[in-house]
């Protein structure tokens, strides 16, 4: 292990979401400047707002039909976008190369069966035993593997089967908190010298309505009238769901160096914490992340992962008006929705490909967010989760950065 921290290198970034496939259709999406329109399915799931998946072609990254078969959506997404980071880092499909790659994934649990829910509730609805009843459709209807299929580490062991990714394998849980732990482990894993590369990331599938049930039972969903992020408040805040499958190489200069690999971007620090959600405490605990910049603020560039509730966003937003006040501030959920264990990995993502351009990327809500007067130097990538959760990532260009 070395004794001083290294620089930890981003060198490869796989990204999918309702805008499209790749860090560079995101980015050119983006370029296309101010007045962008999110893909937002709103027909199908009314009255809430979904920010689902274009076409894909599954077989361009998971070649084998079985592979595909044995893979819920969020597992799919998850295998997709992690072989687009590695194809995007140049690390070619060899099992000796791909061995030595550490892996660390944020991932949910597995999809509902519901056509047996419906039938439960079907058989339930006005019966005596609703008990039995359930018992009784539980034991003869779900098929014995539904339950091994929900295993969140099932993603990891994926990408280890379909891209001879086997070196060591960490999977977190816990919604944006999992996100923000695997970036913060994978870091100070290459940082320390206990690792040299590592693929990181997550992904959720918005397109579940079980999933939209749950949230919008506990009051989160946004409903009826769709509006940016920073710009929902009282009966017009919420979560618009976005199913997003985010990945990247994280290297150190050295192993980057030894294969001629070239870096977006420089991920400096990731950092995160949880607590009590107290709005003093909170404010104080977000505040007490954030980085000291040495750039001045019209060359920082603020990337938030909030969530759409009102009160997590004002905590936010008086925070970094007071820390990094004159910073271009842009709410990447109000274009990718928001994707919950895979909300800071895509975050990073989105500021690694802007950095590496040279891109100060425009305002998505006109009425809430300022154009940014040069391109950024410095990009700070937050997030504050709706139960729980707080991160910061800072992201910093690198003079060898990619075309």
């Amino acid at each position: 292990m070395t004794d001083e921290p290294r620089h930890v290198l981003i060198t490869g970034i796989g990204l999918v979401s309702s805008l499209g496939e790749g860090i560079g259709a995101h980015l050119d999406f983006f370029g296309r400047g101010p007045g962008l329109q999110p893909n937002i399915n709103s027909q199908d799931y009314a009255p809430y707002y979904v920010h689902g998946l274009p076409p894909i072609d599954w077989s361009k990254q998971i070649p084998k039909r079985g592979d595909q078969r044995q893979m819920e959506t969020w597992q799919k997404l998850g295998t997709y976008s992690a072989g687009l980071a590695l194809e995007d880092a140049g690390i070619p499909m060899d099992e000796t190369v791909r061995g030595e790659i550490d892996m660390i994934v944020a991932a949910g649990g597995g999809e509902r069966d519901a056509a047996v829910d419906a039938m439960v509730m079907e058989r339930a609805r006005g019966s005596n035993d609703a008990g039995g009843v359930i018992n009784d459709t539980l034991s003869t209807e779900l098929r014995p593997t539904l339950f091994l299929a929900q295993l969140s580490n099932l993603l990891a062991g994926n990408i280890s089967i379909v891209h001879k990714v086997t070196g060591s394998s960490r999977t977190f849980m816990g919604e944006e908190a999992a996100g923000i732990s695997a970036l913060y482990s994978a870091r100070a894993r290459i940082a320390s010298g206990q690792s040299e590369i590592c693929l990181v990331g997550g992904a959720f599938s918005a397109e579940r309505k079980d999933l939209i049930l749950n949230f919008d039972l506990a009051e989160l969903m946004l409903r009826d009238e769709w509006r940016p992020v920073f710009a929902r408040s009282g009966a017009h805040q919420g979560i618009a769901v976005g199913s997003v499958g985010a990945f990247l190489v994280l290297e150190s200069p050295e192993h980057a160096a030894k294969r001629s690999a070239k870096a977006y971007a420089r991920l400096t620090s990731a950092t995160g914490d949880r607590g009590r959600r107290e709005r003093e405490r909170t404010s104080q605990r977000f505040a007490d992340l954030l980085p000291k910049l040495s750039s001045s603020m019209d060359e920082v560039m603020v990337l938030s992962g909030a969530t759409g509730l009102s009160d997590l966003a004002s905590i936010e937003r008086e925070v970094l008006a007071q820390r990094l006040s004159g910073a271009p501030l842009r709410a990447y959920g109000t274009m990718l929705g928001h994707s919950f264990e895979a909300q800071m990995p895509a975050g990073v993502a989105l500021a690694a490909g802007a950095l590496s351009r040279g891109m100060a990327i425009p305002p998505f809500d006109t009425g809430e967010e300022k154009p940014a007067s040069a391109a950024p130097r410095q990009a700070v990538v937050t997030s504050i989760g709706h139960l729980h959760g707080e991160g910061v990532c800072l992201v910093e260009a690198i003079e060898a950065s990619r075309p």
